[in-house]
């Protein structure tokens, strides 16, 4: 098969993550249900308005509980575009920045550099990608101390556990190529993007109850989103995602987060039909 920007598909290696893969969609599975009834009748009505501006196109439209489009780049078909440039990610100078115009901002400089099999821009993914999962982690945490409904609660569990587990599998890898894993300060200090400002962080730490669904669900799609657009620049830089272990985690990030922007979405169309009504 050949993927949509012209590069031969690898031949996926042994998959670290079929089984966490599989866990997490059953886990996404039983999510559906919970937001399905009310969602459908508010399909059209409330989603949009509660997405901030700014933050890229709505979700993909759903025919029934028909599972989200992959993207053309990852070669699962998606046909949209968001007009990035092909450029491959440069390394960060004075005033760095994140692939496709994203601003990137960290306190210094990572090291990366190739090696056989793969690309700078390879390793500047897996490092940027611990720190962009490192703060959804933090906002899936509060929901056990925020009053969350039952569904998000159940939804941040799931998105804490596979990203914990993914953040182990992108360490490894960087180990396994002698690259540099990125520490604390770089994961808490990096801003890649979708990733909240520290106001946002605030905000939602400030929430309780049916607010907090709502700016939980909100700034999670607008996370995820940005995740999305990292992958995207990943396929788009020349001869970057050959590595087979790499292709297989990048692809399975992107069907993830796709499915889970999906779930968000109705859960947002249920607070803004229910009035307040969750599910404990």
């Amino acid at each position: 098969m050949v993927a949509s920007h012209g590069r031969p598909r690898p031949t996926p290696g042994a998959g670290r993550c079929l089984a966490s893969q599989t866990v997490r969609l059953l886990a996404l599975a039983a999510l559906l249900p919970l937001a399905a009834c009310s969602a459908r009748g508010a399909a059209g009505s409330a989603g949009d308005a509660a997405v901030p501006h700014g933050q890229g196109a709505a979700p993909h439209e759903h025919a029934g509980a028909q599972p989200p489009e992959r993207p053309e780049a990852a070669a699962h078909g998606h046909t949209e575009q968001h007009g990035h440039a092909e450029a491959p990610p440069q390394a960060h100078a004075q005033a760095p920045a994140h692939a496709h115009g994203h601003a990137h901002t960290a306190p210094y400089v990572l090291p990366a550099t190739a090696g056989p099999g793969y690309t700078e821009a390879d390793v500047r993914f897996m490092q940027d990608m611990i720190g962009h999962h490192q703060q959804a982690i933090e906002m899936a945490r509060m929901a056990a101390t925020h009053g969350a409904g039952e569904a998000v609660r159940k939804l941040a569990e799931k998105i804490e556990i596979s990203q914990l587990d993914e953040i182990a599998l992108m360490e490894q890898w960087l180990r396994e190529r002698g690259q540099v894993v990125p520490d604390e300060e770089y994961r808490r200090s990096a801003h890649m993007p979708g990733m909240l400002t520290p106001e946002q962080m605030a905000q939602l730490d400030a929430a309780r109850g049916r607010e907090f669904d709502r700016l939980f669900l909100t700034f999670m799609i607008q996370h995820h989103r940005g995740a999305l657009e990292m992958v995207e620049a990943l396929f788009a830089t020349p001869g970057a995602a050959q590595d087979p272990d790499l292709f297989r985690f990048a692809t399975d990030v992107d069907a993830d987060q796709r499915d889970e922007i999906y779930v968000m979405q109705n859960l947002l169309n249920t607070l803004a039909t229910t009035g307040g009504n969750r599910s404990r």
